[in-house]
């Protein structure tokens, strides 16, 4: 279509707009409206598709847009794990969003059909970081580096099948605490332990359990019930799902999908049924058939062993041996753990067959890979290590719903002053005093408009929990003065405008201590 007739229809459209509105107004006869109504959508139609093409307004699947109320809820909980990460002394490091695929490959077991594939972009073949616990192998082995403990908080994707409402996504934030070196066994273990019930008792979830495992005890049982070696990892595997369906569902994976012997799943079948304490470990080192087994004994006296260090670190009435905890990822070598919320927990039923159930499932998890490093040195060398992750995301979720049934709107700034100007045309007053408090380190603001209502300033600072305001009008340039205002409790007074700083800070710190 010409320029010169589409601006024509364009004109025409414009004006039957108009005269349709007109007629909307003057209540018009119905019958009328519609036929004008139809003459606009007759001359909308002559454009047809030259016209401005329509977006899909969405995120794409398994993402979502955050609010700033949810960011202040997200920048809360990241305050909190972090300031725990680093009283345990840790340091971070970062590393790319994408990794070379090869890195990535055969280290996830099952789970690596959930890797996202790049294209081939500059002659090499790239995947998006499935989590940060192989990146952070590839980065020690790189890096020839030996002992490290390091925290990293960074977003990681999985093609996974997402369930929003649960906290789980395609893209996600992970938030890692590892240690890295050659120690005394469970030394460090017991200290990722620690490090999870810290951050869970911070954030005020609730009760919770950190469920643990060994895989030595699991290869031990699996060889112990007559799994062929070969089959070890993907038994595991399905093992793993016993927390999210019934163990006759998982009974018949192994036998039917994964040619297990049914005798061997029957017996598998009662030990992972098993979960206790220190009770629970004497009893399976007795066992006929697990002490037979190198691997179930060693396991299970690291596991008597950690759960004393427990002991000793206060958390042992949070820790429960769980032997059906498998955690599918292939790279695990020794401890295992899950943390879960207790009043969150996934329940399987018969009803809800197939769909997702109520929960999110574990909110940490973690355990001891001893052996990945390895893969990616050239000469094999090793780099014990142990670590956790935190499930901030479904954190989130729980965290995010408590608000909205609470209904506690969270502050979305940190603006301790807004600068408030009582008559017109103040506004370069207004910006030289903010420009006094930002140089004195006070987060301040002020409207943008030269002459804002006053009414208007003071709804803001209420509407955005603003704790203090500085007033100014003419009698108080003239007197060289300002008002200050307790926004909470609307009480006013004078304060010179050489004494300020020092009678906000005075303020604030006042403030703050009877908010605790």
């Amino acid at each position: 279509m010409a320029t010169v007739d589409r601006a024509e229809i364009q004109e025409k459209i414009k004006v039957q707009g108009e005269v349709v509105r007109k007629l909307k107004a003057d209540k018009a006869d119905k019958e009328q409206i519609e036929q004008e109504v139809a003459k606009l959508l007759e001359l909308k139609a002559q454009i047809g598709d030259d016209g401005a093409k329509k977006f899909v307004l969405k995120t794409p699947k398994g993402t979502r847009d955050y609010s700033p109320q949810q960011m202040a809820i997200r920048e809360g909980v990241f305050d909190t794990i972090i300031s725990c990460f680093k009283r345990h002394g840790a340091e971070t490091i970062d590393t790319p969003v994408f990794e070379l695929k090869e890195t990535l490959t055969g280290k996830y077991g099952e789970d690596s059909k959930l890797i996202y594939d790049l294209k081939d972009q500059g002659g090499e073949i790239l995947s998006l970081r499935y989590d940060l616990t192989v990146p952070f192998a590839r980065y020690l082995a790189m890096n020839k580096i030996q002992n490290i403990k390091r925290y990293h908080i960074a977003k990681v994707y999985r093609r996974d099948n997402p369930a929003m409402t649960k906290g789980r996504f395609r893209e996600f934030y992970q938030c890692d605490f590892d240690i890295a070196g050659l120690y005394d066994p469970m030394l460090p273990d017991a200290e990722c332990l620690k490090i999870v019930a810290e951050i869970l008792q911070e954030l005020n979830l609730g009760e919770f359990v950190i469920k643990v495992n060994h895989r030595k005890i699991l290869d031990g049982m699996f060889g112990a019930c007559g799994v062929p070696e070969e089959k070890f990892r993907s038994i595991c595997s399905a093992v793993d799902k016993l927390d999210k369906t019934f163990w006759d569902d998982v009974r018949t994976e192994m036998v039917d999908e994964k040619g297990l012997e049914p005798s061997s799943a029957d017996l598998i079948g009662t030990y992972v049924k098993q979960s206790g304490g220190t009770e629970l470990i004497d009893m399976l080192l007795q066992d006929e058939r697990l002490s037979k087994s190198k691997d179930a004994k060693e396991g299970l006296e690291q596991m008597k062993l950690l759960l004393r260090y427990c002991e000793l670190y206060g958390i042992k009435d949070k820790v429960l041996f769980d032997l059906s905890l498998a955690r599918g990822l292939d790279y695990y070598t020794g401890v295992i753990y899950e943390a879960i919320l207790k009043g969150f927990t996934n329940t399987p039923s018969a009803a809800g067959a197939g769909e997702e159930q109520l929960g999110v499932g574990s909110v940490a998890g973690g355990g001891r890979y001893d052996n990945l490093v390895g893969m990616f040195d050239a000469k094999g060398k090793n780099v014990p290590c142990v670590g956790v992750s935190i499930g901030v995301e479904r954190v989130f979720s729980i965290i995010e719903a408590k608000y909205q049934a609470s209904q506690i709107k969270s502050r979305t700034t940190q603006t301790e002053v807004y600068v408030v100007s009582a008559q017109k045309n103040l506004h370069e007053d207004r910006m030289k005093l903010c420009a006094e408090l930002w140089d004195a380190n006070i987060k301040a603001e002020h409207s943008c408009k030269k002459s804002p209502k006053p009414l208007t300033q003071f709804q803001y600072c209420e509407d955005m929990q603003i704790p203090l305001a500085i007033i100014i009008g003419e009698s108080e340039l003239q007197n060289n003065v300002v008002t200050m205002r307790n926004v909470s409790s609307r009480e006013e007074k004078e304060v010179p405008r050489d004494k300020m700083v020092e009678e906000i800070k005075k303020t604030l710190r006042d403030l703050q201590t009877q908010s605790k």
